[in-house]
């Protein structure tokens, strides 16, 4: 019972901290610096109940779309690209489902991937929603001026950010997740 109990502290928790700094940063204008992906990579990875391992990284993003309307400059909620961003979040939790085998180079391999596929998506997103036309050059305009989000400027940095936030995460979670659960195999939440 107090395995359980841990379990669901660790998921709410999880949850409620992604959420935040997820607003928070927006607030600061440090973006992407938030680990949603590898909240879904980690959820997909960890959790017996697939149900609930993509519900968590999907709610961390409602609330903090909640939240991001309520205190923040920025738009909470933004039409189609939000949905194909909740989609690329689903996809990277999927992705997580085949993260069996949890050691350092397979964290890497599997969060460096999670980032480029919600990188790919979510600019897709952007594409489709009309921002640069929906034309061959609007496509290719859309991710030529995403492009300088892989260079170092300031603290907006979209694609380095989020491998980097993706990255502490995922070793944090997966590492206390070893330590609190001894090693392991899936928890079983629900």
């Amino acid at each position: 019972m107090k395995k359980e109990y841990n379990q669901i502290v660790l998921v709410i928790a999880l949850v409620l901290v992604t959420s935040i700094l997820r607003v928070v940063n927006a607030e600061f204008h440090v973006y992407n610096l938030v680990p949603v992906a590898a909240l879904g990579l980690f959820s997909g990875s960890i959790l017996q109940n697939k149900r609930i391992a993509y519900l968590i990284p999907l709610l961390s993003m409602l609330l903090s779309d909640v939240g991001l309307s309520l205190f923040t400059h920025v738009q909470g909620f933004y039409g189609v690209s939000q949905m194909i961003n909740y989609f690329a979040l689903a996809l990277v939790t999927f992705l997580g489902t085949f993260l069996v085998k949890r050691n350092a180079v397979n964290t890497i391999g599997y969060t460096l991937s999670g980032s480029v596929i919600f990188f790919v998506l979510s600019n897709l997103g952007t594409f489709l929603s009309g921002y640069y036309g929906y034309s061959f050059n609007g496509f290719a305009t859309c991710f030529t001026m995403a492009i300088p989000f892989y260079k170092s400027e300031l603290a907006s940095t979209f694609f380095i950010n989020s491998f980097l936030g993706d990255l502490c995460f995922s070793f944090l979670a997966f590492g206390v997740a070893y330590l609190a659960f001894n090693k392991p195999a899936k928890l079983k939440i629900a």
